[in-house]
């Protein structure tokens, strides 16, 4: 067993695909604490290819060089004070993270929420020999994932809530450089940013956009970044402007030129990207399928939820928006950038830090 009675510490995340809001996370817990870094994770998602900023002494690897044996080798030699691994699905990270169980904290990332559904029930009867045998601890991405979490057997005292963080610093300064522009005009933009894939509702969007454009005179136009399969059948409106995929660091000039955030998804488990525009001072409008927008979005405070896959009510939901005075749009934003500071990577990296800590008081 490691877990040096001194500062510093070594902690191993088991990954699957990177995302900056994680990185952004990781970075902090290297900037704010004596510790030494590994990841080791999937390859780049071709539809998400993100250039990452990482902090000098982070050593990345890719799960592909690595077979069953040689990923635990790296571990043992590693002789890490903690293990992050960000789901069960990955069968050799399981093999790690079972070899060292009982030594140190074993800690998963878990985003889906309990459906009661019969995978869930048969997850949740097997759990002592599986999730159990695996994981000392679950990281959940809010209130809905944490039934879970208590129903496959974890102890409430040993699962923590905000297991993803948004970028908070970027957006926030987003917000910063913005409002005052904002507040002297407000662009009468919706903005989506996500995959073109059928699950993200974004047709569904697309048809309410039209069909409010069609019902009602207005200037508000619809802004899309992203890519994927329907970018072939993406719609092609006058008020509709596909963007294509921006890096997340270059998300300013979007940002300067729009003020509402829509996700319209048929089922997401969290959504990080709720967090990212309600940082950023968007108001938002999201389906009732978003696990992000029960800690994020505040009916008629900051936005709206709306029935998912049901283009009539979101288009509803989106009048409301543009019925809306510029002054009170911009309100409804603070309010969101406000909500945002509930979770940074900050916070996150305390979070972490904070279970190496209970460990060593055991």
């Amino acid at each position: 067993m490691n877990l040096n009675t001194n500062s510093s510490k070594k902690i191993l995340f088991l990954y699957a695909e990177l995302a900056q809001y994680f990185i952004s996370c990781v970075n902090s817990l290297k900037e704010n604490y004596d510790v030494e870094i590994h990841i080791v994770r999937w390859e780049v998602n071709e539809h998400a290819p993100f250039n990452f900023h990482v902090t000098d002494g982070i050593i990345i690897d890719n799960r592909g060089n690595f077979n069953r044996s040689s990923l635990l080798d790296l571990a043992l030699n590693f002789d890490p004070d903690l293990i992050f691994c960000s789901g069960w699905m990955d069968k050799d990270y399981l093999k790690v993270c079972k070899e060292f169980r009982d030594k140190i904290p074993i800690v998963v990332g878990m985003d889906n929420q309990w459906d009661g559904g019969i995978k869930q029930q048969l997850a949740r009867l097997v759990s002592d020999w599986t999730v159990q045998k695996w994981f000392s601890h679950a990281w959940v991405a809010g209130g809905p994932q944490k039934e879970y979490a208590l129903k496959l057997g974890f102890d409430e005292s040993h699962i923590l809530e905000g297991v993803y963080s948004a970028d908070y610093t970027y957006f926030a300064e987003q917000f910063g450089n913005t409002i005052a522009s904002k507040e002297n005009e407000l662009p009468h933009r919706f903005l989506y940013v996500g995959r073109y894939i059928e699950r993200k509702g974004i047709e569904d969007l697309w048809e309410a956009f039209s069909k409010l454009c069609e019902e009602t005179e207005t200037d508000w136009e619809l802004w899309c970044c992203g890519t994927g399969p329907l970018e072939e059948a993406a719609a092609q409106h006058p008020q509709i402007k596909h963007c294509g995929f921006v890096q997340p660091k270059e998300m300013e000039k979007v940002i300067t030129e729009t003020s509402v955030f829509v996700l319209p998804s048929h089922k997401e488990p969290w959504g990080v990207v709720v967090h990212e525009f309600a940082a950023a001072g968007y108001s938002l409008i999201c389906s009732d399928q978003i696990g992000a927008a029960t800690q994020f979005l505040e009916e008629g405070e900051n936005g709206y939820h709306f029935e998912a896959r049901n283009s009539e009510n979101l288009k509803e939901q989106m009048k409301k928006i543009i019925s809306k005075s510029d002054e009170a749009l911009v309100k409804m934003g603070k309010k969101s950038f406000e909500i945002a500071s509930r979770n940074t990577p900050s916070i996150w990296a305390n979070k972490l830090m904070d279970i190496t800590k209970e460990i060593e008081r055991e």
